[in-house]
């Protein structure tokens, strides 16, 4: 009640200074399904198959309204998860309905002021981000205060204090930051270099009770620099973490401390046709939650920082079986014990000239090598440890693939893509990294679209993926017809005929656009794993039934 009589204060007060001028702006989304029992998803005779929980039906619902009048917005956000969440989501949001998140901001020239909630970044997010995904349900906005202020064209000071959201609640940890981004390029007059410097204070103040062995107040700093000169280009930033006691879902693993670092580089070329960008990251012990003892949950709830997976995120049913999830924690349990991950990626892309014979087809070329694995790391009695800076740790993921785009004529284009990829099971299917063996696997995928009169189109992908570990062989195909702009209907199938139960994963469904609406609807199985969006990823199990996604903005 205290919550929507102050959201409904903070909009009254921007309202009362003009009703006609001002601007109203939101939306609203709504995602459920209804859970069937399937008996056929069940690898063998003994087996149950999926049992439909309780809860069948499961729905997330968010309405969005803000309003804008001159320098000043507000809004709210307005959720509910009943009976229960989408499986695969944190229990703490089933049940809720409430206001979630609510803001008041002004912004002139050189300053924005935002009192409630709030989204931020520092840097590539190393050290922090807050952020909102629906899909992935998370959303780590901070309530408090953030000021922004840009006393020059090349100078932004940034300060944000509050508290991490956390479902309906907020964390029991208090977050402060600075950052200062400085564009030395733009200050000197540097001509066509490009260059620009930050630096980054964040820290988390957590009572620790009668626990005086732990720390109170945990801190990271940063720097970064960002250039480019002509048509080259790249970046490094580099964050150290103070000593801070390890917790796994919820219980301190012991008193002793350990800090953490992480460090990221980034170089690139690009001109006309051609494109090329390599990252190394090192993530040492980085793991930095709202709260000490959310560490290791496994919904993303209470993080600090952003450390997405760096490996090309896939397009396609089986080329996203075998996927990656960054593993930037430090456990030393007796049955794992590892300190972080170390790893690159590099992205090739070139198109071919007009004049060329391939040009003609407007060729259009990519590559893509990731590979990422544990840190080479020796561990003692008293659980302290020695890492190498790289050194030779297990390898956790290892991806290759390639992609072809031709289009032939003004009706027809092509998508040919192959993928090889290493994956350690530990990583695929849950455990203990590095244990467990390898997964290795090759996907080809074959797509083609017919575009026709009157805004038709079909679209074919045809795919196959060969393994002789975890779940043997994949077909998979997608059919999907566009009537027109508005309309399209859809049927897909993973069909993992080489595993026990040969086990076909069908699904169908279509969508409908209307204006600022969109409708779609789809009925089938879901097949059990990570399902990931821009390199972060959550667990979703098995299932079947149906689902439908409302979506209006305005």
């Amino acid at each position: 009640m205290k919550k929507l009589l102050l959201c409904a204060a903070i909009l009254a007060s921007t309202l009362s200074y003009s009703q006609e001028e001002g601007t109203f702006f939101g939306g609203f989304e709504s995602n459920s399904q209804w859970l069937l029992d399937d008996d056929g998803l069940k690898e063998l005779d003994t087996d149950q198959g999926f049992v439909a929980p309780e809860d069948q039906f499961r729905s997330n619902n968010y309405f969005q309204l803000n309003y804008n009048y001159g320098k000043f917005t507000a809004g709210v956000q307005y959720e509910t998860y009943l009976p229960s969440a989408l499986l695969g989501y944190s229990p703490d949001f089933d049940n809720g309905n409430g206001i979630a998140t609510y803001y008041l901001n002004f912004k002139n020239e050189q300053l924005d002021i935002t009192g409630g909630y709030f989204y931020e970044q520092f840097g590539n997010g190393l050290i922090l981000r807050s952020w909102e995904d629906r899909q992935l349900g998370i959303n780590t906005a901070l309530r408090g205060v953030r000021i922004k202020f840009d006393p020059y064209p090349y100078l932004g000071i940034t300060g944000v204090y509050g508290q991490q959201r956390n479902a309906f609640e907020v964390s029991e940890g208090v977050i402060n930051g600075m950052d200062v981004n400085f564009d030395l390029g733009m200050a000197a007059d540097l001509g066509e270099l490009d260059l620009k410097l930050g630096a980054s204070y964040v820290s988390r103040y957590q009572d620790r009770g009668t626990n005086q062995a732990i720390p109170s107040n945990v801190g990271a700093y940063g720097g970064r620099i960002d250039w480019s000169i002509a048509n080259f280009y790249g970046g490094f930033e580099g964050v150290l973490k103070d000593e801070d006691a390890l917790a796994n879902e919820g219980v301190l693993v012991s008193n002793r401390l350990y800090d953490g670092t992480a460090l990221q580089v980034n170089l690139g070329y690009s001109q006309k046709g051609l494109g090329i960008n390599s990252t190394f990251r090192r993530l040492e012990n980085f793991s930095f939650y709202s709260d000490r003892l959310a560490e290791g949950n496994q919904f993303n709830q209470q993080l600090i920082n952003y450390v997405p997976a760096l490996t090309k995120q896939q397009d396609y049913l089986l080329t996203n079986i075998y996927v990656y999830n960054a593993q930037p924690r430090l456990i030393t349990d007796q049955l794992e014990q590892r300190a972080g991950e170390v790893g690159t990626q590099t992205d090739l892309y070139y198109t071919f000239p007009k004049e060329s014979l391939l040009g003609k087809y407007s060729t259009k070329v990519a590559a893509n090598f990731s590979y990422w694995g544990g840190l080479e790391t020796t561990f003692y009695e008293d659980l302290s440890y020695d890492v190498e800076f790289i050194g030779k740790g297990d390898r956790y993921f290892r991806d290759i693939n390639f992609e072809v785009k031709n289009k032939w004529n003004k009706t027809f284009s092509s998508v040919l893509t192959f993928q090889n990829v290493i994956a350690d099971k530990g990583v695929v299917l849950g455990g203990p990294l590095g244990s467990q063996g390898d997964i290795k696997s090759s996907v080809v995928v074959a797509e083609g679209t017919i575009k026709m009169e009157n805004g038709k189109s079909l679209r074919i992908a045809g795919q196959h993926l060969w393994t002789k570990q975890d779940r043997k062989d994949w077909a998979g195909g997608v059919v999907e017809y566009n009537f027109n702009s508005s309309f399209a209907l859809y049927a897909a199938d993973a069909w993992n005929y080489g595993g026990d139960g040969e086990i076909h994963y069908y699904n169908f469904g279509g969508s409908y656009t209307k204006g600022r609406a969109r409708l779609g609807m789809n009925y089938g199985r879901q097949r059990g794993g990570l399902i990931c969006v821009g390199g972060v990823c959550r667990f979703v199990p098995e299932n079947n039934g149906f689902s439908m996604n409302l979506a209006v903005n305005f």
